[in-house]
């Protein structure tokens, strides 16, 4: 018999208690509250913004170079989140951030009531997560080529929250369609060029 009350609480409820709750709302303070999910919700906060079709020229790359060292420890088995001090530090939630919180709460609300339920394994999440982390990482500045490798990641990790296979499948084929969009649009833009000169 599925009672509602059996059902497991949805990411925007875990991540609406954790802001209005008390204590720091830092990346160090993740593990505390979300335990082994704690990288699913650095991976969506961290990457929710390179992940706006928006042209950020750079500006993101702190987020995910985080996210690729998160990624990494998945990959290598950690079961806990681990940053230096200095990444431990960084505030997740705040009066400069919350006009950014509040959109991210009504899209995660969004893409939670389409969702079904399901599992993810840690080192091939962490793996796919690097290589849409290092995909947006790598993408031109000015160019929007980061967004879809980055949406990918947010879309997986929100998969991996809700615990949700086919949320992740779609997230990792957002991920590789943007990844592969910036290798032929890179390769067509060499060839252009070579022909030129």
């Amino acid at each position: 018999m599925d009672d509602a009350t059996d059902d497991p609480p949805r990411a925007s409820e875990l991540l609406e208690q954790w802001f209005a709750g008390e204590g720091a709302k830092t990346l160090g303070s993740l593990n505390d509250r979300f335990g082994r999910g704690a990288f699913a919700v650095a991976f969506v906060l961290l990457l929710a913004v390179p992940a706006l079709p928006l042209p950020t020229g750079g500006a993101t790359h702190v987020f995910e170079v985080i996210a690729m060292l998160l990624a990494l420890q998945l990959v290598v088995g950690r079961s806990e989140v681990w940053l230096p001090q200095r990444f431990r530090r960084v505030e997740l939630a705040g009066e400069r951030q919350q006009r950014f919180l509040e959109r991210l709460m009504r899209l995660i609300r969004r893409l939670e009531r389409i969702l079904f339920r399901g599992r993810a394994s840690n080192a091939v999440f962490g793996l796919l997560v690097l290589v849409g982390s290092l995909g947006a990482f790598l993408a031109p500045p000015f160019t929007g080529l980061d967004t879809l490798p980055a949406l990918g990641v947010v879309v997986l990790s929100l998969g991996v929250i809700l615990e949700d296979a086919v949320v992740a499948i779609a997230g990792t084929v957002v991920g590789a369609a943007g990844v592969v969009l910036e290798i032929v649009l890179g390769s067509a833009v060499v060839h252009g060029l070579g022909s030129l000169l």
